[in-house]
């Protein structure tokens, strides 16, 4: 009808499937990531193939450290992150500064705020991240196991005898987490009871007098092992502080990331030693 042979209409036919099929299928957002827990949150939720930089210490999974770095704790690469032209950027309120956010926003780039601040807030941001990929199924797996997981030992230890603990933050000086904090939700998971839990500041420097009136049971910490001051004086602590003491993983215990679960598992374990031996 528009004077066009069978094999032009065939054509058209064809460049109109394809366009079709561009536009219900956009090219997936290029992603940029300024925090390694929204790292390894976008590869949870199925990003990984769109991250074209990320921050400093973004070493989860592997893939991940060969991003090209446009943070760290000293600011923002902003000249370069505007080169690199991405679509998305998984931000973190308490580690990067706003400015920078603002003026990259007015650039008309997307802002992901990832500030996780309970753990079922882990798996809500990988299936909302899933959405900005063409893989949103690996998305839903991940959170779906996560939050199986979280269920279980929530579960398991919700009964539990809670035991009092001291969380050894550094040595020098001397530092814990309150309940203000993000680790305090996995001990409390496996019926940890912080002995710092009311102190107003979610890190506060502490004494050892502090800790040894408190009588905590047990003693986690992350370093390498325990500072020589605390060796000194661990003889005035409750006898089963002065034998159970456990190391953590600092990745796990400390980023809000699906491996979350293992710091979780390592203390819900340690505490199940604790328990047997009162």
């Amino acid at each position: 009808m528009l004077g066009l042979s069978p094999r032009g209409v065939g054509l058209l036919v064809a460049a109109f499937l394809f366009t079709t099929a561009a536009y219900a299928h956009p090219a997936p957002p290029r992603v940029i990531s300024l925090a390694p827990h929204a790292t390894e949150l976008a590869y949870a939720a199925g990003l990984g193939e769109q991250l074209v930089a990320a921050s400093a210490y973004s070493d989860y999974p592997d893939e991940a450290k060969t991003l090209e770095r446009v943070s760290n704790y000293r600011g923002i690469k902003l000249e370069r992150i505007v080169a690199l032209k991405p679509d998305l950027i998984l931000a973190w309120r308490g580690g990067n500064p706003p400015k920078p956010l603002e003026k990259l926003a007015k650039l008309g780039i997307e802002i992901r705020y990832l500030d996780v601040e309970k753990l079922d807030d882990i798996s809500r941001f990988i299936r909302e991240l899933g959405r900005y990929g063409r893989h949103p199924e690996v998305a839903k797996k991940n959170a779906a196991a996560f939050d199986q997981k979280l269920h279980a030992l929530h579960t398991r230890y919700q009964d539990a005898t809670s035991v009092p603990y001291f969380y050894l933050l550094s040595g020098a000086p001397l530092m814990t987490a309150s309940d203000h904090a993000w680790p305090s939700q996995l001990f409390r998971l496996c019926g940890g009871e912080n002995i710092f839990a009311d102190s107003p500041a979610a890190y506060p420097q502490v004494n050892m007098e502090q800790v040894i009136t408190r009588k905590p049971h047990t003693v986690f910490y992350t370093g390498g092992e325990l500072p020589a001051s605390w060796q000194s004086m661990k003889d005035l602590l409750p006898s089963l502080a002065q034998h159970y003491a456990f190391q953590l993983n600092p990745d796990w215990l400390t980023r809000a990331t699906p491996r979350a679960l293992q710091a979780a598992t390592q203390i819900c374990e340690a505490l199940d030693t604790v328990r047997r031996a009162t």
